[in-house]
């Protein structure tokens, strides 16, 4: 068996995975064909690393995680404040009189205008629908659908009580795709 210096573990691993001769195999049959002839220490933590960070892998290889749904396309507003998209922007250093540390990111799709309300990380569903409705709805009626992301303050049931008496549909997007 041949002992690879470990300044040449790169080359070796190219050679057994992505040369031509080599047929680009699956991860654990260039494990076993390295496993025959060669050896470093920790020899199989530098196989998986190089197959995770391996683009061609990464992109033939079929996601393992869980089945997404098919995207579905938002219907476009036909007025304005018919649908708004909610979310937060928490982590933010004290501000202002009441030492603010967070927004409610209110965006109008019609327009594509943002409101940016001033709040606290830590404001109740009670706190959000009050500043909900004082600053916004009190000027520009009820939405007709509410575009949000599963925060625990849209789903609580004082804000399904809302969506019933009111009449505003709830759609919840993804997280990182609004």
């Amino acid at each position: 068996m041949t002992v690879v210096d470990s300044s040449l573990i790169n080359i070796v691993l190219k050679e057994f995975h992505d040369s031509p001769f080599s047929g680009h195999m699956s991860e654990d049959r260039t494990r076993e064909k390295v496993n025959t002839c060669i050896w470093w220490p920790m020899w199989q933590n530098n196989v998986a690393e190089y197959f995770k960070t391996s683009d061609r892998c990464q992109k033939a290889n079929k996601s393992t995680g869980k089945i997404l749904g098919n995207m579905i396309k938002i219907q476009e507003p036909s007025r304005p404040w018919e649908i708004v998209h909610m979310d937060w922007v928490a982590g933010l250093p004290p501000g202002g009189d009441r030492s603010y540390n967070a927004f409610l990111v209110i965006v109008e799709r019609f327009s594509k205008a943002p409101i940016f309300l001033p709040c606290h990380k830590d404001d109740t569903a009670m706190d959000t629908a009050l500043l909900i409705w004082n600053r916004v709805v009190s000027w520009t009626g009820i939405f007709t659908n509410i575009i949000s992301n599963t925060d625990p303050k849209f789903t609580s049931a004082l804000w399904k009580n809302l969506y019933q008496r009111f009449g505003p549909k709830l759609s919840f997007s993804t997280a990182y795709h609004p």
